[in-house]
């Protein structure tokens, strides 16, 4: 099982509206809360999160 490498997404905000993204795994797009790291993370297909991020420009 792969282990996720998070960084903070480009998409947050300095309000402390943050999330943290690993994009390191061949099948997956994990997003997570940083304020809650040892929170729920939602998987996404890489297809799904690009989708996602290219609607949101």
């Amino acid at each position: 099982m792969y282990e996720f490498d998070f960084a903070k997404s480009s998409y947050s905000t300095t309000a402390g509206e943050c999330l943290e993204v690993a994009r390191n795994t061949p099948h997956a797009v994990a997003v997570r809360d940083f304020k809650t790291p040892d929170g729920p993370i939602l998987r996404l297909p890489p297809k799904t999160w690009a989708e996602f991020t290219a609607s949101r420009h």
